[in-house]
């Protein structure tokens, strides 16, 4: 039988008692008296005048939302309440809006159950700092890849996330592979050393890959679980987007599940819609109206820093060989309106940095079997495949004279800093640019992976596990995230790759004018 969370004296204080007993007992009776918010709070896609706010009920209720730009909610703001019903499984979310810039913002959540006007909620509250307005300091975290490989939450839970908290970030950047909807857990799992891994938190949506929607919002309520997750989320907003295993591993149109006996379930767009519904209902991300599923869209933190969140996803054509000598259905990645789009925001940013948040590496070779799960096919010629729109955008960044451009990136399990340098590429038409990658936050460790030179990646720093060491645990302590340090005075950005145990591995700082080397 699956095991549950004994909560921390941490977690009661964070989340109330009630929020609590509700991590204790996942199954809430109809009987209690009183509604119960059941997986914390969260804020996310903050700006200077506004932030998404989330959190999720036991049950039917009208949730009544304030904010105030004091802890003690004197002179709050009262917001028009929201209904949570089981049809988006009793989560809520709403942008809050007209806020002052670089301003601290403290938000607060009480439940009144639907059938029983006298049944009120404990509150629970959380906290973001709007975007400056003017040139201050920013701090953010990056990082990717959560409960992945069956490494779920033992008795120290997801401490990564904890590392990345005392560090205060203005908020964290997910780069995806947010949950691992097809990695079953087990409730123990033999270490090589001898030892034993134990998933000390387990329900039964981890015990299978998800199919239905009710599964899919079962894998991202247990990582919420973890009291690490909750404390970070109700202090530090999180900008999301996804990769593959919000679906299935290096899901595109070729993924044929037909032999895979896990699923019953054999449509990869059925499994992908579900999974998209439950990423929107369980993440404070914020809403398109547009296109209401979107997940790339731009973040404008203050006057240093644009953020551009892609989605290498959802557009993408079938996985294959990537020998295309055109952009067509078969060979895009990003896609012509999300290619559109990049090349427009880019072009009209007046950011000092323009922060790419990619879910995937650029230069680095990701196979799926016989096939080209990433952009870089390996043979290290002249573009082809999907190498090409990434070829058409880095050439129209230089001929735009786009200055600026950073790359942030997870995906592959480890951590490393690439140069990008046209002089020692096959392709050259584009200026020089840094790739950075960090990961895993609480899954297993692998790479490191092979360069392909068609864009002239150079590796600055590397830290992966020694050769032959394939998906080791958490508890090995290669778990991974990035700090990024802009200051308001010199407008340098500062990167550093950190590990779990808060240890700084490597940084370097680069000038705006131009990169440093």
């Amino acid at each position: 039988m699956p095991k549950l969370l004994r909560p921390s004296r941490r977690a009661v204080l964070a989340g109330g008692t009630a929020f609590a007993a509700s991590l204790a007992m996942p199954a809430i009776s109809r009987a209690s008296s009183r509604p119960i918010f059941t997986h914390g709070v969260q804020s996310g896609d903050v700006t200077t005048s506004s932030g998404m706010i989330w959190t999720r009920t036991d049950r039917p209720a009208k949730v009544l939302m304030e904010v105030s730009t004091t802890e003690s909610f004197q002179n709050a703001r009262q917001l028009a309440p929201l209904t949570a019903m089981p049809s988006h499984d009793y989560a809520v979310k709403r942008m809050v809006e007209d806020l002052p810039a670089d301003q601290e913002v403290f938000y607060r959540f009480t439940a009144v159950d639907l059938a029983d006007v006298n049944g009120v909620s404990e509150p629970i509250s959380g906290h973001f700092r709007t975007a400056p307005a003017s040139r201050r300091s920013v701090r953010f975290a990056w990082s990717g890849d959560t409960a992945g490989q069956g490494w779920g939450i033992d008795e120290q839970g997801m401490r990564t996330y904890a590392t990345i908290n005392q560090h205060e970030p203005d908020f964290f950047l997910h780069s995806g592979d947010t949950i691992y909807a097809d990695g079953p857990m087990q409730e123990e799992v033999d270490l090589k050393d001898g030892t034993m891994w134990k998933n000390t938190v387990l329900i039964d949506e981890k015990l299978k890959v998800a199919e239905t929607l009710d599964e899919y919002r079962g894998q991202w309520k247990y990582n919420m679980m973890d009291e690490h997750v909750r404390a970070l989320s109700a202090q530090v907003p999180t900008f999301y987007q996804w990769d593959d295993h919000e679906v299935v591993n290096n899901w595109s149109a070729s993924k044929d599940l037909t032999a895979d006996d896990r699923y019953t379930e054999k449509s990869i767009w059925t499994l992908a819609s579900r999974a998209a519904q439950a990423f929107h209902e369980m993440t404070p991300i914020s809403y398109t109206p547009a296109e209401p599923g979107r997940v790339y869209r731009k973040i404008a933190y203050g006057p240093m820093l644009d953020i551009f969140f892609l989605d290498m996803r959802s557009y993408r054509g079938p996985n294959g060989e990537d020998k295309e000598t055109e952009i067509n259905e078969q060979s895009k990645f990003l896609g012509q309106e999300q290619i559109a789009w990049l090349k427009r925001e880019l072009a009209n940013s007046k950011a000092t940095w323009k922060v790419i948040a990619a879910d995937m590496p650029i230069g680095l070779v990701v196979p799926d079997g016989e096939k080209i799960e990433a952009i870089a096919q390996g043979d290290g010629g002249a573009p082809l495949g999907r190498e090409l729109e990434i070829a058409n955008l880095l050439q129209f960044i230089k001929e735009a004279q786009i200055k600026n451009t950073v790359w942030f990136t997870a995906d592959v399990h480890y951590t490393a800093a690439h140069y990008y340098d046209p002089n020692k590429a096959v392709f050259q038409n584009f200026e020089p640019f840094w790739e950075f990658v960090s990961g895993p936050l609480h899954a297993g460790t692998f790479g490191p992976n092979k360069l392909d030179a068609t864009f002239g990646p150079e590796e600055r720093f590397v830290k992966a596990p020694a050769e032959g060491q394939v998906n080791l645990p958490p508890s090995a302590g290669l778990q991974f995230f990035g700090l990024v340090d802009i200051d308001g005075a010199t407008q340098q950005m500062k990167v550093r790759l950190m590990d779990r145990g808060n240890t700084e591995l490597w940084s370097i700082v680069l000038d705006p004018a131009g990169m440093a080397i």
